[in-house]
């Protein structure tokens, strides 16, 4: 049995910002829940460089992927998620996590990348958290051991060390 799926409206009821860009990177579909997390409308957003939700420090990493990507068809991000800074209207930086699916013309080429984000702040907050808490623990270990290892008398309970 075959499921017919308006895909219109599939891309507009969907919890995740689902955003697509021609080969120049300007933005020809931006949903509501792109509007929800760029707080750019549709409207704003359509016609627009995809520079508006990229931090300026990273816009060259991202369009020296983007222009290989549109060359040689060839992108991991269709599989593995990528976690990166963002931007907003209000000019607040945040965490996105997104894949790509690389959209083909009649002819074969690379014609438009389609991207599927959420906001991944607090999963990244969590993350670093925990690095840095880890990294704490380590150093402790660390200064711990030394000193231990500098010590003339053995640590008491040391099972080498009989009493």
């Amino acid at each position: 049995m075959q499921t017919m799926v308006d895909l219109n409206a599939l891309v507009s009821a969907v919890g995740d910002a689902v955003v697509v860009s021609d080969a120049d990177g300007l933005i020809t579909l931006w949903n509501k829940a792109a509007e929800r997390l760029f707080g750019y409308t549709e409207d704003e957003a359509l016609g627009q460089s995809l520079d508006l939700m990229i931090p300026e420090r990273l816009r060259k990493g991202h369009w020296d992927g983007y222009r290989k990507t549109m060359e040689t068809g060839i992108t991991r991000y269709g599989t593995e998620v990528l976690q990166v800074p963002a931007i907003d209207k209000a000019g607040r930086t945040f965490s996105i996590a997104f894949t790509v699916a690389l959209l083909y013309s009649a002819d074969g080429n690379v014609s438009a990348i389609a991207a599927v984000m959420r906001d991944d702040t607090k999963r990244f907050e969590r993350d670093r958290t925990q690095r840095k808490r880890i990294s704490e623990l380590e150093s402790q270990v660390k200064v711990t051991a030394t000193t231990n290892a500098s010590s003339k008398t053995p640590p008491r309970g040391c099972p080498v060390h009989v009493e």
